[in-house]
């Protein structure tokens, strides 16, 4: 289901890193995320409540200034 907030998002298992990039443009790299949130994420129906739930002020991050 497209999210009205998030344009894509992405997981780097290595790293336990997932992107995320919002329909703003603005990209976020949140650190130390377990592979699980991230599944449940590409699971959720509504991406964005499940951000604000369970991502957004959980973890720390790291705004890039372009992709």
């Amino acid at each position: 289901m497209p999210s009205s907030v998030i344009k894509y998002f992405s997981y780097e298992k290595a790293t336990a890193t997932l992107k995320i990039v919002f329909t703003t443009d603005m990209v976020y790299l949140y650190k130390n995320v377990p592979e699980k949130v991230y599944k449940l994420l590409k699971a959720s129906g509504s991406k964005g409540r499940y951000f604000n739930a369970h991502i957004r002020d959980q973890y720390k991050f790291q705004k890039l200034d372009e992709e």
